[in-house]
């Protein structure tokens, strides 16, 4: 008989919050239909208190939507938006940026743990003559906490907002794992977000049902964005309960809670690796060295992960991850 699970395997395998199913009970009344309703018409102003700014705010159900919604407000169908090469939108979304930007173009740029820096950006858009025979780049998107768990410091997000203005290109931030990133740096969300033009704040992840926000620094990109998500589908009919989740998550800082006790469980396990981590544990992903041999014994004893290829297994923790599933894990790989 094998072990009982221990769940390693994706934070989007964690349960809902219960503050975000008493929320959504709470917004099971009539209102206002699609945006219109109370919660929805305050997210401005809750979003704009947590990043001491003005701000729009837009709900997606998914992240997919929230980074293609928010790169069309900025990207030309001719132009391109330069990421990581290992950037969700370019390895995970299933071609969505393609559909949601009429065509434009992903253009791929290196970096060590898979973040950007200004160099990186500049060895792909420096090469690229000014004229109509070439992709001319309209944005950059960065990921916060990278594809590898490693979160951007203040300084890092600065010298690419710099970049950006004097290229004059829109930066947008995948924030799938933002509260995770926000959590490590001890910045609040406003110095893990910097200067950029829009954020997808994931909230899914981190305890939400199905809500993310689309977060718009120049509140102008809202205006199209909000056409935008209708054409696309995604303007629900009933987005008071979306809101409601997102509410949910910003009193008395949930999303920052949740997101603290899922890197606590990251850095119990990562103490044990020692030099089997692939990379620093800046978040709430863990990516191990492990044989077959190694990984097969590890499932054996309850423990659910993915392979990441042939040598290599990611682990990665949720707000409700127990301590003990987590000591476990720790204490099995040091085992080894």
């Amino acid at each position: 008989m094998r072990a009982p699970v221990k769940p390693f395997l994706s934070d989007n395998a964690a349960p809902v919050h219960p503050q975000v199913w008493a929320a959504m009970q709470a917004a099971d009344a009539s209102d206002s239909p699609y945006d219109g309703d109370a919660l929805s018409q305050r997210l401005d102003a809750a979003f704009g208190e947590l990043f001491g700014r003005e701000v729009a705010v837009l709900w997606a159900a998914t992240g997919t939507a929230a980074n293609c919604l928010a790169l069309a407000t900025m990207v030309q169908p001719h132009g391109g938006v330069v990421c990581h090469r290992e950037a969700h939108i370019e390895v995970d979304e299933g071609g969505a940026p393609g559909f949601y930007l009429h065509g434009a173009k992903l253009m791929l740029a290196e970096g060590e743990g898979a973040k950007l820096t200004p160099d990186a950006i500049r060895a792909v858009i420096d090469p690229i003559r000014d004229d109509v025979h070439q992709v001319q780049p309209d944005a950059i998107s960065i990921t916060q906490a990278s594809e590898y768990g490693r979160s951007y410091r203040p300084a890092d997000i600065a010298a690419i907002v710099a970049l950006a203005r004097a290229r004059g290109l829109r930066l947008h931030m995948d924030g799938a794992r933002f509260a995770n990133a926000a959590a490590f740096l001890g910045t609040g969300a406003a110095g893990a977000a910097g200067a950029v033009d829009a954020l997808s704040f994931g909230f899914i992840k981190n305890g939400g049902m199905g809500a993310e926000a689309v977060v718009f620094f120049d509140p102008g990109l809202a205006d199209v964005a909000r056409y935008r998500r209708k054409r696309a589908g995604h303007l629900q009919s009933k987005g008071r309960f979306l809101a409601a989740q997102l509410h949910a998550m910003l009193d008395g800082d949930l999303w920052l809670a949740n997101a603290r006790a899922a890197n606590a469980a990251a850095a119990e396990v990562a103490g044990a690796c020692g030099t089997r981590l692939m990379h620093p544990v800046e978040a709430n992903e863990l990516f191990v060295t492990l044989s077959a041999a190694e990984r097969e014994g590890l499932r054996g004893q309850g423990f659910a992960f993915y392979d990441w290829g042939a040598d290599a297994a990611r682990f990665v923790t949720a707000w409700n991850t127990r301590e003990e599933h987590a000591r476990a894990l720790a204490a099995a790989i040091a085992g080894l």
